[in-house]
């Protein structure tokens, strides 16, 4: 399987990720056979694994911890902290005090002494970057963390946190974890590029667009029924999308292969990135994934396929999971008062 160096960390990877939030309570519930399908990839090469503290409340954790009991060494192992959870208010964001506790009950739940990548799930609006900068360079200074990142970014947020930890000598982050498909090529404007710009590493999340790039009538239904709207058709963007699915399946077809390995390899191939985070749910899914880590695509496949998906946009604007800021999200940031 291809290597690839994760940014500025000094770590190689594999080019294929195994992404971890369908194991327990938010996928697969089958515990035995999670934890033997981490193994299975560690097997097939797969040594860069992903979760988060949020992923079935912990279980997730939980999983790879047990997976990974003998093999720690074998692997790049990434978590996340930052968002919600279920029990307190404070329990989410990036504030210092947070960002130690949430260390600490993954670093339980892992069965290990570090974490090799700790990434902030989400920007935090609420808590200064230099902050959380500082909170992040004491963890990695005491040897529980070795790199730290962050996901879902936009553009001038990389740059403010890059130019706030070069200002206060703090370490910077030196990864970014976007969401991006054939489906979602936003990031292809700005936040891959910026991410070039400071040599980080990109990971990047959900090839299949969550389910829509899977082959499976537009949508895996699993995700179907979890978030319905995200597939229902009566919304103009996703009839859109649906339509775009068809064409971008009669690609695939014409190369030999399948929608999926058609979605994963085209993520593969933007030279910014440095590992694809597949998300399987059962053993099946994880080997058709597996299978499409060597596929490479052609100039005529990828300009095919920038003619049904232009470079730069997501087909659906919304598609922005989590990360739209107060500024858009809260009409009262965008209106003045009267006295």
């Amino acid at each position: 399987m291809e290597r690839r160096y994760l940014g500025a960390t000094g770590m190689s990877v594999s080019a294929t990720a195994l992404g971890t939030m369908n194991f327990g309570g938010w996928g697969n519930t089958d515990r035995a056979e999670t934890v033997r399908m981490i193994r299975d990839a560690v097997d097939a090469g797969i040594d860069f694994i992903d979760t988060a503290d949020v992923y079935g409340a912990g279980e997730s954790e939980e999983i790879v911890g047990e997976a990974l009991q003998g093999r720690r060494d074998e692997v790049v192992l990434a978590t996340k902290f930052g968002l919600p959870g279920a029990d307190h208010p404070n329990h989410q964001g990036a504030s210092p005090r947070w960002i130690r506790r949430a260390l600490e009950a993954s670093l339980r739940r892992l069965r290990t002494d570090h974490v090799d990548l700790f990434q902030l799930h989400r920007y935090d609006w609420n808590t200064g970057l230099a902050e959380t900068l500082g909170a992040l360079t004491d963890l990695q200074r005491a040897g529980l963390i070795r790199a730290f990142g962050h996901t879902t970014f936009p553009a001038e947020k990389i740059v403010e946190a890059q130019w706030v930890a070069e200002r206060r000598g703090y370490a910077r982050f030196l990864t970014e974890q976007p969401l991006y498909s054939i489906v979602n090529r936003a990031v292809e404007t700005a936040v891959l590029p910026t991410a070039q710009h400071y040599g980080m590493g990109v990971l990047s999340y959900s090839p299949l667009a969550h389910g829509w790039l899977s082959g499976r009538d537009h949508a895996d239904h699993h995700r179907a029924k979890l978030n319905p709207p995200m597939f229902d058709t009566a919304n103009p963007a996703n009839a859109r999308r649906a339509e775009i699915v068809d064409a971008l399946a009669k690609v695939a077809d014409q190369v030999g292969t399948s929608l999926p390995q058609l979605a994963h390899a085209f993520v593969r191939a933007h030279p910014a990135i440095t590992s694809v985070i597949i998300g399987p749910r059962t053993p099946q899914q994880l080997q058709e994934s597996i299978a499409a880590s060597d596929l490479v695509l052609t100039d005529d496949v990828l300009d095919a396929i920038d003619a049904i998906v232009p470079p730069g946009t997501n087909v659906n604007p919304a598609d922005t999971y989590n990360a739209t800021p107060p500024s858009i999200a809260d009409p009262l940031q965008r209106r003045r008062r009267g006295a």
